[in-house]
């Protein structure tokens, strides 16, 4: 790696802009999932502990570059305050006279909140005069937003370049967790990529064929990927304009000797409901009033072989129509697989998209996996290979 960790910083007496991610769900005047503070603490801790003060600098929401009470910090500071169990002080701004002050207020000891970053335009601009600002703040910039390093905004890239820089200990973990699969993966690889989409995730898919050995397909893209091969797929969701893309990459995987592996049977009802008849067919007899809403046992067992034999699973989008029972069976299933597998060594496992913890959380299997990224694009954009802004900016030689 080519980043500094917070380790190898001098933090004591120095003043630590460090760019989290806060942006967190709402539901009244209340945080409704606290997961991105929790797992920020470790790194607030290490600077405290080692003489250094946190100044957090994070977006909230989209307010468009102006202030708007609904996007403020100000309604969950104290919410913050009590899960990172420090003394907080809150500044109703990011920059200028009301920022400073609140930096020079804070003791040793405590944290500094500034005010939603992007009530300025210069964020999303990637300003270097709003980065200037931010900078003038402190003696030290550590991103620990892995979530948002693949925005080039002021925040995340420009200021990196203004201030000894390094990764905080969130970030740090992620890199190091996503590099070891890419880079010197444990072999045989295989990937698990589910969705309703494959526009959404041709990049993704071109760049897996020329890492891993297996790559699984579920969920409604599987079906644009059967339309490719002539199966016909009744009244399913798929994306008819993207055959011909399908089949390119099945050929493209084919040369690469990356193996694509797709249902041969299907979970099939007329509808998505809890109280739809369903039924189990061959891939290729799905009645022509039904939807394939999820892969079905053959499948299942076909799946779990190769992931007894693999030594890392990557895993990016559910298989099946998971939010609607009785079409979360083969993601339960797979999922307490990997666990399993995972909780007794045998696999390296690492998960990441919004859609896939969620799918992880509803057949509580979350707690096995090796790693979970909590990050949703810039996770994607990883695994696509490509360039992502905020972590550039930390590889800059000084």
């Amino acid at each position: 790696m080519r980043w500094k960790t917070l380790d190898q910083m001098e933090l004591a007496g120095k003043k630590v802009l460090t760019r989290v991610d806060l942006n967190v769900p709402i539901v009244g005047k209340k945080i409704s999932d606290n997961t991105r503070i929790k797992k920020i603490i470790p790194t607030l801790a290490h600077i405290i502990k080692n003489g250094g003060i946190p100044i957090l600098v994070a977006h909230f929401g989209r307010p468009n570059g102006k202030r708007d009470p609904n996007y403020s910090f100000a309604k969950i500071s104290a919410d913050i305050e009590g899960l990172i169990d420090a003394p907080l002080i809150f500044a109703a701004d990011c920059v200028g006279t009301t920022a400073e002050l609140a930096v020079a207020s804070q003791k040793p000891g405590g944290v500094v909140l500034l005010e939603n970053t992007r009530f300025h335009d210069g964020e999303e601009k990637n300003s270097i005069s709003f980065a200037k600002s931010l900078a003038g703040l402190a003696d030290i910039y550590c991103n620990d937003a892995f979530s948002c390093a693949h925005r080039a905004h002021a925040s995340t890239e420009a200021v990196a370049h203004l201030l000894p820089n390094c990764a905080g200990k969130l970030m740090e973990q992620e890199l190091r967790a996503l590099a070891s699969i890419l880079t010197k993966p444990q072999r045989p690889l295989t990937a698990i990529v589910g969705g309703s989409k494959v526009s959404t995730k041709l990049d993704l898919l071109n760049n897996l064929i020329h890492k891993v050995d297996t790559l699984i397909v579920g969920g409604g893209m599987a079906n644009t990927f059967l339309l490719a091969q002539g199966f016909f797929i009744g009244t399913s969701l798929a994306e008819y304009k993207m055959k011909d893309s399908a089949r390119i990459i099945l050929n493209s995987a084919e040369k690469a000797g990356c193996r694509i592996l797709l249902p041969t049977d299907a979970v099939v009802a007329r509808e998505l409901s809890t109280n739809a008849d369903i039924c189990v067919v061959p891939i290729n007899e799905c009645p022509k009033d039904s939807m394939i809403l999820d892969i079905g046992p053959h499948s299942v067992e076909k799946i779990k072989e190769i992931l007894q034999n693999s030594k890392t699973v990557i895993w990016n989008g559910p298989p099946g129509a998971f939010e609607v029972k009785p079409f979360d069976g083969a993601t339960n299933e797979l999922a307490n697989f990997v666990s399993m597998l995972s909780n007794e060594k045998k696999l390296v496992s690492i998960a990441g998209g919004g859609d896939t913890l969620a799918a992880l959380n509803n057949a509580e299997a979350s707690n096995g996996f090796s790693y979970l990224s909590s990050a949703g694009g810039a996770f994607l954009e990883w695994m696509e290979g490509k360039i992502l802004p905020g972590i550039t900016a930390l590889q800059k030689k000084k």
